[in-house]
């Protein structure tokens, strides 16, 4: 699978999130080492803390079955600047891939693609 079919797989997913307040759908598709894709959207919530972005739906359906080394993740977002992992994200797929691939998008089909490792440089580790 390219970049791009990983992007468009999280374009779809972005069309399915629940963002009644933000009004900012968010997509992601996460890549396995042996090829499985899994997505996600962004489910918003009335009480803030429990929304659920894009990355960490996909990454909790990937991981509930079964699989637990990604390759790489693509985030989907129509916004003027990149849709980067919130910081919650970065930690939680670097709890799993710590080296994995970050193709993070923009309006107009546009992306930028960095390695977990450079978007969180200090993580918390045991």
């Amino acid at each position: 699978m390219n970049d791009r079919e990983l992007l468009n797989l999280a374009r779809e997913a972005a069309e399915k999130a629940y963002v009644p307040y933000s009004k900012f759908p968010v997509g992601a598709a996460i890549e396995c080492e042996d090829g499985t894709v899994f997505t996600g959207c962004n489910v918003e919530n009335a009480a803030l803390g429990s929304t659920i972005c894009a990355e960490r739906t996909a990454a909790c359906k990937a991981v509930s079955e079964g699989y637990r080394q990604f390759k790489r993740i693509a985030v989907y977002g129509e916004g003027e600047n990149y849709c980067m992992p919130c910081g919650a994200c970065r930690q939680f797929l670097w709890e799993f891939s710590p080296d994995m691939e970050v193709l993070c998008s923009k309006a107009g089909g546009r992306y930028v693609s960095y390695k977990l490792r450079q978007l969180l440089p200090h993580a918390f580790t045991l």
